[in-house]
């Protein structure tokens, strides 16, 4: 459904069934974590070195059992004073061994995760940058940024918290149920008994809050798309009076997200509660026991000291396992996402050899395709067109002629489902993508900025930009003017996607960008559509010097801009009708002249300024 058609709706469900929004195959175990340590392997040394702290840790925090014995026995049953001082210091040297150990596991443990937290987002992000468009067609972007920043961040606390209690509670259970076991079987007994029962709910609920887990994950993706979504596009929302609709459909997305989560941290305490529940009463029994026994004699009362020590540790073992149980379902979920996206690969196999020469012709040759999402109505259908050397070209059509298409494909953003273009005599799929964009350099119509300075937006393209060739593009784009203008000039903040240049200030620091990184082939989507008529006839005369050395094709939705251009193509439902000079197609092409008479006659006012 769309964003539309939900705000129409406000409270209706608006799940979309697009790869990203359903919710990912349930597993029944934790599997997905286990791909998790091919990110942990290369800081094995630290691993290794938290590990033994992690162990050390453990043993000191079942030595303070040992000192609860000598304490009680030693030091609260014996008159002699020296008794009292020899417990108290074991108890100290157990507490600093026990506070040393858990400072450094708690620094390793901590680092780990920040580190395999950072690593995963920049394999994720790397992955993602050279899929192909169609995949973010498909698939939100704000579900996506959810996976880089949420589920990265669960899984960070999973590996430096999570998974470090579970093993200090899981090597703190086996050493306290192994002393208990030692210090009186009978009492053991109680509390083993205990233990399976304990289990069941552990697994039950487990289960349920994974599930939860997932789609908790999910519904919180789902926000921050629709926030995104209606952010970005404020000022439509605004002129047509949406707000109180967005703010309801808002509410309703966040009130879904509350609704999950609130059913997923209600299985987690019915989780916790039945483990402690259990627990506990396993505990009242020993110690009824246990009192018992050291009425009449057979055992001391530091021995029970230690034992109920022992227990709770055990108890405590083991309440913490049921809740970290809960965190390892849920970041299961979190890397079972994140693994998908590290998994995606590109549907364009960038796997050719050959380096393209300069200067070749760019030949389509009987060019067939559709969009992915619409296979049912192809963009173009037989298409062929050769475009010499230094030769500029103009595409002209109606709206869906197959126009921009040509440039996708050019880009390789896209590769044809029938036919080849070729570079020469090579195909463009035997070009590595890299060398091939190298020789591009692309105008859109409406151009994209990016978060940052002026200077960042229009070297973008150039490694090592200098000032002097930064100004010499925007000057020949026309652009130095207003720049010098802005208080901080070329180092002035564009804001979000550019939002603080007008239409056509942004166009003409795309130009800039697009003379400045000196490209072999010029795509140039109307790149003075929003420009005034001065601007425009400045920009014109700088882009006719750069288009004599280089090969230029723009795609034209005003006839006026490219009759100068050495050919013009006239386009329709994806093939070529006509091709020619101005004059040649007005008098010969009944399309072309229908498109001259109906923008020519709605030009005859002045345009206003960008």
């Amino acid at each position: 459904m769309t964003r539309a058609a939900q705000t129409n709706s406000s409270a209706e469900s608006h799940t979309a069934d697009t790869p990203d929004s359903r919710p990912p195959a349930q597993n029944k175990s934790l599997a997905p974590l286990r791909r998790l340590l091919g990110f942990l392997w290369p800081h094995k040394t630290r691993l290794i070195a938290a590990s033994i702290a992690l162990v050390f840790t453990a043993v000191a925090q079942l030595g303070l059992g040992y000192g609860v014995k000598v304490l009680i026995d030693e030091g609260f049953s014996s008159a002699d004073p020296s008794g009292l001082y020899k417990a108290v210091s074991l108890m100290l040297a157990i507490g600093l061994a026990l506070a040393s150990g858990a400072m450094i596991r708690f620094y390793l443990v901590s680092w780990l995760g920040e580190r395999v937290s950072a690593d995963l987002r920049s394999a994720v992000f790397n992955n993602l940058v050279h899929l192909q468009p169609s995949y973010f067609e498909t698939n939100h972007a704000g579900e996506i940024m959810s996976r880089l920043t949420t589920d990265t961040t669960l899984l960070q606390t999973l590996i430096g918290s999570s998974v470090s209690l579970a093993i200090r509670n899981a090597l703190t259970l086996t050493g306290a149920l192994t002393l208990m076991v030692i210090t009186n079987l009978k009492l053991s007994l109680v509390i083993l008994i205990a233990v399976p029962v304990t289990l069941l709910p552990i697994l039950i609920f487990g289960r349920r809050v994974r599930k939860l887990s997932n789609k908790s994950q999910q519904s919180i993706a789902e926000v921050g798309s629709h926030a995104g979504e209606i952010f970005q596009s404020i000022k439509v929302v605004q002129s047509f009076n949406r707000e109180g609709a967005e703010k309801a459909a808002f509410g309703h997305d966040v009130e879904q997200a509350f609704l999950v989560a609130r059913a997923r941290v209600f299985q987690r305490a019915l989780l916790t509660g039945f483990a402690i529940f259990l627990l506990m009463g396993g505990m009242v029994g020993m110690m009824w026991s246990g009192g018992v026994d050291v009425i009449e004699g057979r055992m001391t009362g530091g021995e029970l000291g230690a034992f109920i020590f022992y227990a709770v540790m055990v108890g405590t073992a083991f309440a913490t396992l049921s809740e970290v149980w809960g965190d390892l379902q849920r970041a299961a979920g979190a890397a079972e996402r994140l693994m998908e996206l590290l998994q995606e690969t590109s549907n364009l196999p960038d796997t050719g050899k050959t380096k393209p020469a300069l200067g070749e012709t760019l030949r389509f040759a009987d060019i067939t395709f559709a969009y992915p999402t619409r296979p049912e109505s192809p963009a173009l259908n037989g298409f062929d067109l050769t475009i010499n050397q230094g030769e500029s070209v103009a595409l002209v059509g109606p709206s869906g002629a197959g126009k921009s298409t040509i440039f996708e494909l050019m880009l390789r953003f896209y590769d044809p489902s029938g036919g080849v273009l070729y570079y020469g005599d090579i195909d463009l799929r035997d070009v590595p993508l890299l060398d091939w964009r190298a020789k591009i350099a692309l105008v859109p119509q409406q151009p994209t900025l990016f978060s940052g300075t002026i200077f960042s937006n229009i070297a973008y393209g150039v490694s090592e930009a200098t000032k002097e060739a930064v100004e010499r593009a925007a000057n020949m784009a026309h652009a130095h003017e207003f720049i010098a203008a802005l208080p901080d000039g070329y180092n002035s903040d564009l804001g979000a996607q550019g939002a603080r240049l007008s239409g056509g200030q942004r166009q003409r620091i795309a130009l800039a960008r697009a003379i400045l990184a000196d490209p072999e082939l010029l795509l140039l989507d109307e790149a003075t559509s929003a420009l005034d008529t001065e601007s425009e006839w400045h920009v014109q005369q700088a882009l006719a010097e750069i288009m004599r050395e280089r090969t230029t094709i723009i795609i034209a939705h005003r006839l006026s801009t490219v009759i100068n251009a050495d050919r013009i193509v006239v386009m329709d439902q994806g093939k070529v009708i006509d091709s020619g000079r101005h004059d040649a197609l007005i008098a010969r092409c009944g399309l072309y002249q229908r498109l001259a008479q109906m923008q020519f006659q709605a030009t005859d006012g002045p345009r206003s300024g960008a």
